[in-house]
């Protein structure tokens, strides 16, 4: 079974890099399409391993979902005929739980399975329920089976304000509070910029969603009408990963396609720790001039420093001199990879990082009866040499990869179809820039 890379490290990655559709803005605009009257026309959606999962998803469901194009999507939820998820597929992607949104305004109830996806910590699923309850939807969770049951109380209306902020969460009540009746206010409403593309996309689409910072309001609208195919926006994490190749391998990458007001916060950090940026419209230059910097890093939702860059960040700091601090926030599973990096040579600890209030502090829901290891502590710069690795997750997969690169001699990592989640062409990407990198066999 073909499910390793092996990679020969070592060389200086240069040349250039086009950025393919956002991941996370893909996904949840395909599952809002489903709420539409018409068909929806999608450019620029990835063809990676969590879409074409989406996609088999709806089919099993009833609805149509097909590549038109080489990154065009055709979609039409008219056709769905089932309203529970099956647990298989269920199990495969975390977005699948979303699909109370579409499967409610067609049914009027449904049943969905506890979501997949990344083990990267307990996921805020009670803030989702909580916002749904709050709205008139009743939801019941059944231990036994694992299942969600819902059903619309009418009408949909009401408020709902989060303790802690989350990204699905909010974009989930944006679509539920399509349905609804009179306006209903998101208040402490997460502030990613993919949020505001799902917005935009709706909004051009008959949906009335206006943003005042973290006040969302939804407004009674018309039916949903799709009146010209909708472009997604490029992969800000994908960005991430090819910067931090260029500067790790002292390289000098340019990466076409992004949005530098999304990569606002990680630009500054590359500048702080010595980096090179250059600017030429929606090109990004990141290269290499010189030894870099320790830093201290504490993730946070956006505008923040995003948790899905700080395993490539720490990749990037085995390189800069000095001793690097990173301190995950959002998630409570983060550092799965620590002990991968190690095999490399890499100089890692745990270390404790006492904060007044961790209940407020931590983005997930803190339980001071838990231990818990949320910080990591990097000396640096060290000479990696090749390994055997086995990807945990997703981003940590890709900052793997990253590390290969950087070190000198032969890596095999193993679980690239993780990678291969959330990461279009990966291989060809890389080879592209000088990268030695190819499938194996394990």
């Amino acid at each position: 079974m073909e499910d390793a890379l092996v990679i020969y490290g070592g060389n200086t990655l240069r040349g250039d890099v086009t950025l393919s559709g956002a991941k996370n803005v893909s996904l949840k605009i395909m599952i809002a399409a489903l709420m539409f009257e018409n068909e929806v026309i999608l450019e620029n959606v990835p063809r990676i391993v969590d879409v074409m999962e989406l996609i088999d998803l709806i089919k099993a469901l009833g609805g149509y979902a097909e590549f038109i194009d080489k990154n065009t999507l055709k979609i039409d939820g008219r056709t769905l005929k089932e309203k529970t998820v099956d647990l298989l597929y269920g199990s495969k992607i975390r977005v699948s739980f979303m699909l109370f949104a579409p499967l409610l305004y067609r049914f009027g109830s449904c049943s969905v399975p506890n979501p997949g996806g990344c083990r990267i910590g307990a996921r805020p699923i009670d803030r989702i329920v909580d916002g749904m309850m709050a709205i008139g939807i009743d939801v019941h969770y059944h231990s036994e089976t694992g299942y969600y049951d819902a059903n619309l109380r009418s009408p949909v209306k009401g408020s709902f304000t989060f303790t802690k902020a989350s990204h699905t969460a909010t974009e989930l009540l944006i679509l539920l509070s399509l349905m609804a009746t009179e306006p209903i206010r998101i208040n402490n409403a997460a502030l990613e910029p993919e949020i505001d593309e799902l917005i935009s996309f709706l909004n051009a689409s008959n949906a009335k969603i206006t943003r005042e910072g973290t006040t969302i309001v939804i407004k009674p609208g018309q039916k949903l009408v799709a009146t010209a195919p909708f472009t997604i926006i490029a992969d800000r994490n994908e960005a991430v990963t090819y910067a931090t190749m260029a500067l790790t391998t002292k390289g000098d990458v340019r990466i076409h396609g992004i949005n530098r007001k999304h990569m606002e916060y990680f630009d500054r950090k590359i500048g702080e720790v010595g980096g090179g940026i250059a600017y030429e419209g929606t090109t990004t230059r990141y290269f290499y001039k010189g030894i870099l910097k320790a830093s201290k890093i504490e993730t946070a939702p956006h505008p923040g420093f995003m948790t899905d860059w700080q395993p490539n960040w720490a990749v990037l700091m085995t390189q800069a001199e000095g001793t690097s601090m990173i301190i995950e926030r959002v998630f409570e599973n983060r550092f799965a990879y620590v002990e991968e990096l190690r095999k490399l040579g890499a100089v890692i600890d745990f270390v404790k990082a006492p904060v007044p209030n961790p209940v407020e502090y931590f983005f997930f829901n803190f339980d001071p009866n838990k231990a818990y290891n949320q910080a990591i502590r990097l000396e640096g710069p060290k000479h990696l040499h090749g390994g055997a690795l086995h990807i945990n997750d997703l981003r940590a997969g890709a900052s793997l990869a990253v590390a290969a690169l950087t070190a000198e001699g032969e890596s095999v990592i193993i679980g690239s179809t993780i990678l291969a989640r959330g990461y279009e062409n990966f291989i060809e990407k890389v080879r592209g820039i000088g990268g030695e990198i190819r499938e194996g066999e394990v």
